[in-house]
């Protein structure tokens, strides 16, 4: 573990980490300690949190990396934003089969330094966790503590039966790791990927947007 306390001025918003410890061989960015977050009543997709009555949400990210980007790189014009609602699932910066693992591990770093500096300001956080392959897994669960709440998305990631086997082996390897007690799952849960570990831990479902809607629709 290595900690920094020095800003520099590179144009990657760098003041996010300040104070931030780093642990791993890519250095991502440790959380600080996360009993303040609560299981949500909800959850909302950024993309209506302006205009969305109500705030006893948190807000997810759930949605093409394009509609969060700007949270990424201009963080601190959305604080006063994010700071409205109960809470805040860090951002679910993509990790993919077949992407550069140079790519992997900096989201992965972005989504735990957009977390940290939304906990330095006050903002309560539940860490988002995304894996690729077997590969990611020597740094996709960095920056977590253990025993904590985490959140996963099952939307989109597991339409065919190679999707779902490696969700589950990712979803063994995430129990396994981090030894959460509670995850909360955005989208379906397949018996078949969580069934053999609902008596090992508490899972919360919430539906994704593309489910509320189509469930509008078929009214």
């Amino acid at each position: 573990m290595r900690k920094r306390k020095t800003i520099f001025d590179d144009g990657f918003q760098d003041h996010l980490t300040i104070d931030a410890t780093f642990v791993g061989e890519p250095g991502i960015p440790m959380l600080m300690d996360l009993r303040n977050a609560q299981v949500p009543r909800d959850m909302i997709p950024f993309s209506m949190a302006r205009k969305c009555p109500n705030k006893r949400q948190y807000i997810h990210f759930y949605m093409h990396d394009r509609e969060f980007s700007r949270v990424l790189t201009a963080t601190d014009q959305y604080l006063d934003l994010l700071k409205q609602y109960d809470g805040v699932i860090t951002p679910d910066c993509t990790l993919m089969i077949g992407q550069s693992p140079c790519l992997q591990q900096a989201n992965t770093y972005m989504n735990r330094a957009v977390g940290f500096y939304l906990q330095k300001n006050g903002i309560p956080v539940i860490p988002n966790i995304r894996w690729s392959d077997e590969r990611s897994f020597d740094y996709c669960f960095l920056g977590v503590p253990k025993g904590s709440m985490v959140s996963v998305s099952t939307h989109g990631c597991i339409t065919s039966r190679e999707e779902r086997r490696m969700f589950k082996t990712g979803l063994e390897a995430m129990l396994d790791a981090l030894q959460p007690k509670t995850v909360l799952v955005h989208g379906y849960m397949p018996d078949n990927i969580f069934g053999e570990y609902l008596n090992q831990v508490e899972f919360h479902r919430y539906a994704s947007q593309f489910e509320r809607t189509h469930r509008k629709d078929g009214d």
